[in-house]
């Protein structure tokens, strides 16, 4: 399967891992914005959700409850946008609410098949979304995609969350995949009426490690009801006209420079 593995990534110029120290920093929300942005960008694009346990790209991406299809013995991803599909194993559940009980080593079994049995073709992106920390998941893909691009990793501006986010750093370092830059999400609420930001998480923790370990900070997403309410219902807010978007807009523009693609 090493050797499938391997051909299969030389079709895929890019690939970039999203990780995260902690659950419910935005990390998924990261993932598929950066997708849907790149995917409008006209790169082409594939997601690959590995969090086994809690996959929900497919929600995010309004696509929940859909199948995958088998061709040739491959699997067929799911086409969201024309330069845009998605791997998932939320796909592969009878119910969205059905829990996958199980250990580590049914789980790199299913992303080796992920990555070796699905017809990704040839992308200039795939973006995985990981489970938060550093466990079998992220170290599956890890060993088993030669040459990964980097990792960008997804935080929240409290000292609890940058605890695990120094551990994900280490771990995106010790096994030589490049930390493009760090993110940090709901840095802070606007008031609507007055423009007041309202710290809810504390402040200058992206910047914080940003100094401590010479990795850039991307950009700093506030804390918007809105984007809550539209991964909900399956809407990326990349493409909205809110601050958040704007900023994750600069964000994706940076993360190409970083890595030398260009736009034109």
């Amino acid at each position: 399967m090493e050797e499938k593995i391997k051909e299969k990534m030389k079709n895929i110029k890019y690939k970039l891992l999203v990780l995260s120290g902690k659950g419910g920093v935005g990390k998924t929300s990261v993932a598929v914005n950066l997708s849907y942005a790149l995917a409008l960008k006209n790169f082409k694009t594939g997601i690959l959700d590995i969090d086994i346990h809690g996959p929900n790209v497919a929600k995010m991406l309004g696509v929940e409850g859909k199948r995958l299809t088998v061709s040739d013995n491959e699997i067929e991803p799911y086409q969201v946008l024309p330069n845009l599909k998605v791997v998932s194993m939320a796909f592969l559940l009878e119910k969205s609410e059905t829990p996958v009980i199980w250990r580590g080593p049914l789980k790199m079994k299913a992303i080796s098949q992920f990555l070796g049995d699905t017809k990704w073709g040839n992308l200039d992106f795939l973006i995985i979304d990981s489970p938060p920390g550093t466990g079998d998941e992220p170290l599956t893909i890890c060993q088993l995609i030669p040459g990964i691009t980097g990792s960008i990793i997804v935080t929240t501006p409290q000292e609890i969350s940058l605890l695990d986010v120094r551990k994900t750093i280490r771990f995106s370092e010790k096994l030589n995949v490049p930390v493009i830059g760090i993110i940090e999400n709901m840095s802070y609420l606007k008031c609507p009426k007055c423009g007041y930001k309202i710290l809810l998480f504390g402040e200058g923790g992206g910047k914080k490690l940003e100094e401590e370990f010479g990795i850039e900070l991307l950009g700093q997403i506030p804390f918007e009801p809105e984007i809550s309410k539209n991964a909900d219902i399956g809407k990326p807010f990349f493409n909205s006209e809110g601050e958040s978007a704007k900023i994750f807009r600069d964000i994706v523009e940076k993360i190409l420079k970083k890595i030398n693609v260009s736009t034109v």
